[in-house]
C-alpha cells in the first residue's frame, strides 16, 4: 500500500459538463477520499465555476490552454496544442508531480497523450481500456477489456490483456486467482472467428493466467469470472450497451414505483435498498475506465460524466495507485520475459 497520498491530476476541461461539474467532482474527492488534487485547465474558468473561492482551497491549480474537442482527429490536434489540458495532465504524472490522470475529455485524446507522454510498459504491444463492471453477486466485479482502445487485436494482444487484468483484479480487488474468461459466441474451444480459436488456445496454453475458458453475452455479469477479454469493438459495444441497461432500468424502477402517499411511504421504507439497486447498476457509481499498458495511471471517464461519475474516476485511480498496480504489472513482465 502506498505511504503518501495519491496525487491526481483531474482535467478540468474536457466532458460535456466541464469545468463545472469535473471540479465540483474533484472537490468532493479531496474533502471524501483525502487525495491531493490537481486541476488542468483555464485557471479563469475554473474559479468561476465554483460558487465559493474557499472550495478550492489547498487544490493546486495547474494552468493549461485549451482542450481537444470530440470532432478533432487525436494526434494532430495533441500536436497543434502542446498546452492542451490533457497534455499538461500527462505530463504531470511523467514530471512525477502526480500519480494519475482523470480525464472526460476525448477518449482517443487521452490515450494517445499517455502513449506520447508515458509510453508503453516493456512487453505491451497495445495498451487497453479496462471497464468495471458490476455482477449478479453484491460486492463483485468483473474487469472487461478492451473496451474500445483496440479495434483489431492480435492474439498477442488478448494475452497480455488477459494478464494486465488478472494482475489489477488480483491487486485492486483482492482476488487471489482471478477467474479469466474469453468473449466469445459459445462455450466450445471451436467456437467463434479466427481470433477466437487461436486466442482460446493460446490461454489454454499460458502459464501465466487462469484461463477457465469461453464466456458467453450471458455469462458477463454472471460472477463467476473476475476478468473477460476481448477486442476493443466488442467491448465498446458491451460496454455503450451495458451503461444503457443500467440507466433504462432505474427508469423503469422509477416509473413503476406506486405514486401517492403509499408510494412515498414505500420509497422510505425502500431508500436503503433504492440507493444499493443504483450503485450497482448506475454507470456513474464505476467512474471510469483504467488504461492499462500505459507507464503511467489514466482513468477515462464517460463524456457526459457529472460530478458524481468524477469523483468515482477519482476513487478508482486512488486504488490503482494505492495497490501499486504499476509496479506489479512491471514486476510481473520482467518475470515473465526473463522465464
Amino acid at each position: 500500500m502506498g505511504l503518501t497520498r495519491a496525487r491526481i491530476a483531474v482535467d478540468a476541461m474536457g466532458g460535456d459538463y466541464a469545468p463545472a461539474e469535473i471540479v465540483l467532482g474533484a472537490i468532493r474527492a479531496k474533502e471524501e477520499l483525502n487525495a491531493d488534487i490537481l486541476l488542468v485547465g483555464d485557471p479563469d474558468q475554473i474559479k468561476a465555476s465554483v460558487s465559493s473561492p474557499d472550495s478550492l482551497r489547498q487544490i493546486e491549480i495547474v494552468p493549461a490552454e485549451g482542450t481537444v474537442e470530440m470532432h478533432e482527429e487525436p494526434l494532430s490536434a495533441l500536436r497543434r496544442k502542446p498546452k492542451a489540458s490533457i497534455n499538461v495532465s500527462m505530463e504531470l504524472v511523467k514530471q512525477g508531480r502526480a500519480d494519475a490522470v482523470v480525464s472526460a475529455g476525448h477518449s482517443g485524446a487521452a490515450m494517445a497523450a499517455a502513449l506520447l507522454r508515458l509510453g508503453r510498459l516493456k512487453g505491451i504491444d497495445r495498451p487497453a481500456i479496462g471497464a468495471v463492471f458490476p455482477t449478479v453477486i453484491a460486492g463483485k466485479s468483473v474487469l472487461i477489456l478492451d473496451v474500445g482502445a483496440n479495434v483489431d487485436c492480435r492474439s498477442r494482444f488478448l494475452e497480455q490483456f488477459a494478464l494486465m487484468g488478472s494482475i489489477y483484479s488480483q491487486y485492486a480487488f483482492g482476488v487471489d486467482r482471478p477467474k479469466v474468461g474469453l468473449l466469445n459466441i459459445g462455450e466450445e474451444p471451436s467456437k467463434g472467428n479466427d481470433l477466437s480459436v487461436t486466442t482460446h488456445q493460446a490461454l489454454a496454453d499460458s502459464q501465466t493466467v487462469n484461463f477457465v475458458g469461453n464466456a458467453e453475452g450471458r455469462d458477463v455479469l454472471s460472477g463467476d469470472f473476475d476478468v473477460i477479454v476481448c477486442d476493443g469493438f466488442i467491448g465498446n459495444v458491451l460496454l455503450k450497451f451495458a451503461e444503457a441497461v443500467g440507466e433504462a432500468a432505474l427508469q423503469i424502477l422509477r416509473e413503476e414505483l406506486p405514486r401517492g402517499i403509499l408510494g412515498k411511504l414505500g420509497v422510505m421504507l425502500l431508500k436503503g435498498n433504492l440507493r444499493r439497486i443504483k450503485q450497482r447498476v448506475d454507470h456513474a457509481e464505476h467512474g471510469g475506465a483504467l488504461l492499462l499498458g500505459v507507464a503511467g495511471i489514466a482513468v477515462i471517464s464517460h463524456g457526459s460524466s457529472q460530478s458524481p461519475s468524477i469523483f468515482n474516476a477519482v476513487r478508482l485511480a486512488q486504488e490503482a495507485v494505492d495497490n501499486e498496480v504499476l509496479a506489479h504489472i512491471r514486476a510481473r513482465y520482467q518475470q515473465v520475459t526473463t522465464q
